[in-house]
């Protein structure tokens, strides 16, 4: 946060202005008055977020992500901590891969370390390393936990005081603090607009950081956490804060971990801490002067260990859940190399994403009945079912929807051992073969009727003075030709009607081979909701697969399915609810009684 609030206040009162450089006093003056309005501007964002229950964002921050996040931000934390154990001046890094750059300067200035400030922190590191062990080891017999970091800073001003640590040892020291309260002063509004883009960015990360380790705490200590509450809460301790010149605050990790450790728990002890930083600033800020950084560094990395043993989350989510793991290692890899806010929106989105993923491969069965029960179960896991004859049941364990409904029918078919399109497209191939056939034939026929017309005419159209015996054989013949014409026309008629008979288009009758099943049964109770692509998707498969002579029934159906399936007109003419059936055994128990195709009449089974 104070990184991100630092590169804002830089950008909007530079060191610099024109190569010309600016009074400090001046510039400093600016950056405050920046950063409080910053601050007021942060607070009403997640104000207004809180109100409107913002905090739904949780919900998509999985306890992988999460811990990934704040495993990243303890990283951060370490490393920004590096500059006060080694004795080091840095330069100031911000944006994506500010991180490396910040390791690859502290390698490259190693050589320019203090000595002296290396062991004032490894001294500290090592003394309160000893406390804390004292205090997991004595926990029983103490009334209250050893105070270990505040006998520190303590002790620590102290020495640092009696033998001169700055000015004998070059030890780097917090230096003068300001003593009093700054009286409030408003917002300058004519800078909103120009801080309205980082205010918002800066009030989701602060959210984010601040829910993420609320979750970590949580989990530990068995309690649940009140996203929109803390966000009201967050916002109005940066809108009151920023009116009295403070820059935007969110949880502080080192500061929440030495609390706990401590054995803080409750509300007193923000209270207390709260109190106690109050009348540092009143009156006993100045009392701290000579503290060295080596040793709140010291302080800070001692207790972030807790969060960097989180590092071993990678091998027991190997174990668990590898797209946990993936999760994890990509939330981690985005908040070190982009930063705490792109790192959170990259992770969020590879979240999401990743759902929709595993949507998309669910995993399709086919189901068998388990002799002498009504419970059907897939018949690769379980050996004791067995498929119905006559009968397939298949079921996804993801809903259908725009994302996998094309893998869902691809695979109902694959499953089906019977290959669908082919057999349409077959049958579609003879089909049209036939009719072309057929017209052909009645082409001819007609050729042959005009014919017989055309000679009939002729022979009427013959010489009057004609023989009475002529006459009469020209009528005999005249006869036969009729005949023989009315016979024609009668077998044209004949096979009009073979052409019209039912079982002329079967399988069977094409000669392609036919399913060894009537009936397919889909098992839809692992739908929470259907789409325009899902309906359609459906449709088709009914369709296909009465091309091929099987019928089609649903079973399982929740209510809210059925009544968005007759939202979206589902049911039809050739698609009604007599193909909707409240269990599978049902389905089954109909399908067999009834192969094809479905009646009319009412039968003894449940029906949605």
């Amino acid at each position: 946060m104070s990184v991100m609030v630092g590169s804002v206040t830089e950008s909007l009162a530079p060191q610099t202005l024109n190569d010309s450089t600016i009074n400090e006093t001046t510039r400093d003056a600016e950056r405050v008055r920046v950063a409080s309005t910053l601050s007021v501007l942060v607070g009403l964002f997640q104000v207004g977020l809180g109100l409107i229950h913002f905090g739904f964002l949780v919900t998509y921050l999985s306890e992988p992500l999460v811990r990934g996040y704040t495993t990243a931000a303890a990283v951060q934390v370490f490393v920004s901590q590096l500059k006060y154990v080694f004795g080091l001046h840095l330069s100031s890094h911000s944006g994506p891969l500010s991180l490396i750059y910040t390791v690859l300067e502290v390698c490259r200035k190693l050589p320019q370390s203090k000595v002296s400030t290396v062991v004032t922190a490894a001294v500290a590191g090592v003394v309160l390393l000893v406390v804390k062990l004292l205090n997991d080891k004595l926990r029983r017999q103490l009334p209250m936990p050893i105070p270990g970091e505040l006998l520190m800073l303590i002790g620590a001003t102290g020495i640092s005081y009696g033998m001169g640590l700055k000015h004998i040892f070059g030890v780097d020291v917090v230096g003068n603090i300001s003593a009093g309260l700054v009286p409030p002063v408003a917002p300058n509004t004519q800078l909103f607009s120009k801080l309205v883009g980082s205010a918002f960015t800066i009030a989701v990360v602060g959210f984010a950081i601040a829910i993420s380790l609320g979750k970590i705490f949580a989990l530990r200590h068995g309690y649940r956490v009140d996203s929109n509450q803390e966000l009201v809460a967050l916002g109005l301790s940066n809108l009151i804060g920023g009116i009295f010149q403070c820059f935007p605050v969110s949880c502080s990790m080192s500061r929440s971990l030495v609390q706990e450790s401590t054995g803080g728990n409750s509300q007193v002890a923000g209270a207390i801490s709260s109190l106690f930083i109050l009348l540092i600033i009143v009156k006993l800020g100045e009392l701290f002067r000579d503290l060295p950084k080596a040793v709140l560094a010291a302080i800070i990395i001692v207790n972030l260990k807790g969060m960097l043993r989180q590092l071993s989350d990678v091998c027991s989510f190997w174990k668990a859940n590898r797209a946990d793991l993936l999760i994890w290692l990509v939330t981690f890899a985005a908040t070190i190399l982009l930063n705490l806010d792109l790192g959170l929106m990259v992770s969020v989105v590879f979240s999401l994403l990743l759902v929709v993923v595993r949507t998309q491969m669910p995993h399709y069965s086919i189901l068998g009945q388990v002799p002498d029960t009504d419970i059907y179960r897939d018949v690769a896991e379980y050996s004791e079912a067995k498929e119905v004859p006559g009968v397939k049941v298949f079921r996804s364990s993801a809903t259908v929807y725009f994302a996998n409904a094309d893998f869902y029918s691809d695979a109902l078919k694959q499953r089906c051992g019977v290959d669908v399109d082919f057999l349409i497209s077959q049958k579609k191939k003879l089909l049209k073969k036939r009719e072309q056939l057929k017209l052909k034939q009645l082409q001819k026929e007609k050729k042959l009727q005009k014919q017989a017309a055309s000679s009939k005419g002729a022979s009427v159209s013959i010489n009057v003075n004609t023989s009475l015996e002529d006459m009469r054989s020209n009528n005999v013949e005249d006869c036969k030709q009729v005949s023989s014409g009315d016979k024609m026309e009668d077998a044209t008629a004949n096979g009009q009607e073979d052409s019209k008979a039912p079982d002329g288009s079967t399988l069977k009758a094409l000669g392609l081979p036919q399913p060894d099943f009537h009936s397919l049964i889909l098992d839809l109770g692992a739908l929470s909701f259907v789409d325009t692509v899902c309906l359609k998707s459906l449709k088709n498969i009914f369709h296909d697969f009465r091309d091929i002579e099987v019928e089609v029934y649903m079973a399982a159906c929740h209510s809210p399915v059925v009544s968005q399936l007759e939202a979206g007109h589902f049911f039809d003419a050739s698609i009604t609810k007599k193909h909707l059936f409240a269990s599978v055994h049902d389905a089954v128990t109909f399908a067999l009684q009834h192969p094809r195709p479905v009646p009319d009449s009412p039968v003894s089974v449940t029906r949605l």
